[in-house]
Protein backbone atom coordinates (compact mmCIF):
# COMPACT_ATOMS: atom_id res chain seq x y z
CA UNK A 1 0.00 0.00 0.00
CA UNK A 2 2.85 2.43 0.75
CA UNK A 3 4.25 1.87 -2.73
CA UNK A 4 0.86 2.70 -4.25
CA UNK A 5 0.63 5.76 -2.01
CA UNK A 6 4.14 6.91 -2.98
CA UNK A 7 4.18 6.17 -6.70
CA UNK A 8 0.54 5.67 -7.69
CA UNK A 9 -1.90 8.20 -9.08
CA UNK A 10 -4.69 7.94 -6.49
CA UNK A 11 -5.10 10.61 -3.85
CA UNK A 12 -4.84 8.67 -0.59
CA UNK A 13 -3.87 11.05 2.23
CA UNK A 14 -2.15 9.62 5.28
CA UNK A 15 -4.25 11.17 8.05
CA UNK A 16 -2.70 11.44 11.51
CA UNK A 17 -4.27 9.92 14.64
CA UNK A 18 -6.58 12.96 14.94
CA UNK A 19 -7.73 12.60 11.32
CA UNK A 20 -5.71 15.60 10.14
CA UNK A 21 -3.10 16.37 7.52
CA UNK A 22 -0.71 19.34 7.57
CA UNK A 23 -1.27 21.97 4.87
CA UNK A 24 1.50 24.39 3.91
CA UNK A 25 0.26 27.50 2.09
CA UNK A 26 2.35 29.66 -0.24
CA UNK A 27 1.52 32.30 -2.80
CA UNK A 28 2.33 31.83 -6.50
CA UNK A 29 5.77 33.40 -6.02
CA UNK A 30 6.60 30.84 -3.34
CA UNK A 31 6.33 33.06 -0.26
CA UNK A 32 5.32 31.02 2.78
CA UNK A 33 1.97 32.34 4.04
CA UNK A 34 0.78 29.91 6.70
CA UNK A 35 0.64 26.34 7.95
CA UNK A 36 -2.65 24.80 9.04
CA UNK A 37 -4.40 21.45 9.23
CA UNK A 38 -7.15 19.86 7.19
CA UNK A 39 -9.55 17.05 7.91
CA UNK A 40 -11.41 15.10 5.21
CA UNK A 41 -14.21 17.64 5.05
CA UNK A 42 -11.83 20.60 4.76
CA UNK A 43 -9.96 18.89 1.94
CA UNK A 44 -13.20 18.06 0.11
CA UNK A 45 -14.53 21.60 0.52
CA UNK A 46 -11.23 23.08 -0.68
CA UNK A 47 -11.24 20.85 -3.75
CA UNK A 48 -14.87 21.66 -4.55
CA UNK A 49 -14.72 25.44 -4.00
CA UNK A 50 -11.03 26.15 -4.81
CA UNK A 51 -11.00 28.28 -1.66
CA UNK A 52 -8.95 27.10 1.32
CA UNK A 53 -10.78 25.47 4.22
CA UNK A 54 -9.07 24.11 7.32
CA UNK A 55 -9.74 22.36 10.61
CA UNK A 56 -9.06 24.63 13.57
CA UNK A 57 -7.49 22.62 16.35
CA UNK A 58 -8.01 25.43 18.87
CA UNK A 59 -11.66 26.10 17.96
CA UNK A 60 -12.31 22.44 17.12
CA UNK A 61 -14.27 23.28 14.01
CA UNK A 62 -14.04 23.61 10.26
CA UNK A 63 -13.29 27.12 8.99
CA UNK A 64 -12.92 28.83 5.65
CA UNK A 65 -9.86 31.08 5.55
CA UNK A 66 -11.16 34.62 5.37
CA UNK A 67 -14.68 33.80 6.53
CA UNK A 68 -14.71 36.83 8.82
CA UNK A 69 -11.93 39.02 7.36
CA UNK A 70 -12.66 38.50 3.68
CA UNK A 71 -9.00 37.53 3.17
CA UNK A 72 -9.74 34.25 1.42
CA UNK A 73 -7.12 32.06 -0.20
CA UNK A 74 -7.98 31.07 -3.78
CA UNK A 75 -6.30 27.74 -4.49
CA UNK A 76 -4.41 27.79 -7.79
CA UNK A 77 -2.73 24.41 -7.36
CA UNK A 78 -2.66 21.68 -4.76
CA UNK A 79 0.20 19.22 -4.33
CA UNK A 80 0.83 16.39 -1.90
CA UNK A 81 4.19 15.09 -0.72
CA UNK A 82 5.64 11.69 -1.59
CA UNK A 83 4.03 9.71 1.25
CA UNK A 84 0.84 11.79 1.19
CA UNK A 85 1.03 13.14 4.74
CA UNK A 86 1.38 16.84 3.91
CA UNK A 87 -0.35 19.13 1.41
CA UNK A 88 0.99 22.20 -0.35
CA UNK A 89 -1.59 24.78 -1.37
CA UNK A 90 -0.42 27.36 -3.89
CA UNK A 91 -2.82 30.26 -3.52
CA UNK A 92 -3.76 33.75 -4.56
CA UNK A 93 -4.44 35.55 -1.28
CA UNK A 94 -7.18 38.20 -1.22
CA UNK A 95 -5.37 40.09 1.53
CA UNK A 96 -3.06 39.31 4.44
CA UNK A 97 -2.80 35.63 5.32
CA UNK A 98 -2.18 36.20 9.04
CA UNK A 99 -4.94 37.11 11.48
CA UNK A 100 -2.58 39.82 12.83
CA UNK A 101 -2.73 41.64 9.50
CA UNK A 102 0.76 40.54 8.44
CA UNK A 103 1.11 39.25 4.88
CA UNK A 104 2.47 35.95 6.25
CA UNK A 105 2.09 34.18 9.58
CA UNK A 106 5.90 33.85 9.55
CA UNK A 107 6.77 37.51 10.10
CA UNK A 108 9.04 37.06 13.14
CA UNK A 109 12.64 35.86 13.07
CA UNK A 110 14.03 33.68 15.89
CA UNK A 111 17.39 34.90 17.15
CA UNK A 112 18.49 32.89 20.18
CA UNK A 113 15.69 33.21 22.70
CA UNK A 114 14.35 36.45 21.16
CA UNK A 115 11.95 37.22 18.34
CA UNK A 116 12.72 40.11 16.01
Amino acid sequence: MDEDRETGTALNPRWDAAGLITAVVTDRAGALLMVAHMDREALAMTQASREAHFWSRSRRRLWKKGESSGNILRVVEMRIDCDQDALWLICEPAGPACHTGAASCFYRRVEGDRLT
